[in-house]
């Protein structure tokens, strides 16, 4: 995570963001009245994502269970024909 105050981001804030864009990078901006998180669109949509599932009662306890399946177990007896 970088962290940064609000007049030297100022000075680079395309930079910052392309940081938080291509690398996946955590941009904390520092201000007299607080703090902001630059991060990507795609962290953000991921971590969206990751709360729906937690939210849904026991979604997490059957992916993880799914998560332990033998991939032999996995493949359909009858596969699709394309």
């Amino acid at each position: 995570m970088t962290t940064i105050n609000i007049t030297n981001f100022r000075k680079k804030v395309f930079d910052y963001i392309a940081q938080a864009i291509e690398f996946n990078e955590v941009v904390n901006v520092s201000t007299k009245k607080g703090n902001a998180v630059i991060i990507s669109e795609t962290d953000y949509n991921a971590m969206l994502e990751t709360l729906h599932i937690s939210s849904v009662p026991g979604l997490s306890d059957e992916i993880k269970a799914a998560g332990k399946t033998p991939i032999e177990e996995c493949i359909p007896e009858n596969e699709v024909e394309w």
